[in-house]
């Protein structure tokens, strides 16, 4: 017998990967004031292993334009001057022995339209994910009631679905929303 909730549970657990992965995406996105998540996607040659940039430092925000970096190896400064560098972070960073700082510039407005249009790209991404996660539920109900699942409890399985989906529409377009007030935010 064909398990209606196990088939909702699987689609609404993709949807979720879906908003959680534009999240994380949205997080590494420079919006002009200083944000330790910018620099997740960076990894540090540290004895032989590649690790992220928190592994070998600590990183803060001392205020809303800069980003300060404290490796706890002093043998770690060019490492990850060189990682940073080499990223799309786009900042160069300013090494005072003690301490790596990041001047987090403020963006034009050009800057702020390409970063806003980059955000509803991945938006618009995570919403295809989550309708071809809604098209897979319905293909599997579609298919059930071929194998003998009733047409109401089909159909009730559809709009459930339905309200998922627009649940988790309803959640990127709040993500996007936010997103797009900090990056124009002057």
């Amino acid at each position: 017998m064909f398990d209606v909730k196990k088939c909702l549970a699987d689609c609404e657990k993709k949807m979720d990967a879906s908003v959680m992965h534009l999240e994380e995406t949205l997080a590494q996105i420079r919006a002009g004031r200083a944000n330790v998540h910018i620099l997740d996607a960076i990894r540090i040659n540290s004895y032989g292993s590649m690790v992220p940039l928190n592994n070998v430092a600590a990183i803060t925000t001392p205020d809303a334009r800069t980003i300060a970096i404290k490796p706890w190896d002093k043998s770690m400064f060019a490492p990850i001057e060189k990682a940073i560098i080499d990223s799309e972070v786009g900042i160069m960073p300013e090494n005072n022995g003690e301490v790596i700082r990041l001047a987090i510039p403020a963006l034009t407005e050009e800057r702020r339209k390409q970063l806003a249009k980059q955000c509803n790209k991945e938006g618009e991404e995570a919403k295809m994910a989550i309708r071809n996660a809604r098209r897979e539920g319905n293909d599997k109900l579609k298919k059930a009631l071929k194998d003998g699942l009733s047409e109401d409890s089909e159909k009730d399985a559809e709009a459930d679905l339905q309200k998922i989906h627009d649940r988790k529409v309803k959640q990127v377009d709040t993500l996007l929303a936010e997103k797009n007030k900090e990056i124009m935010t002057v």
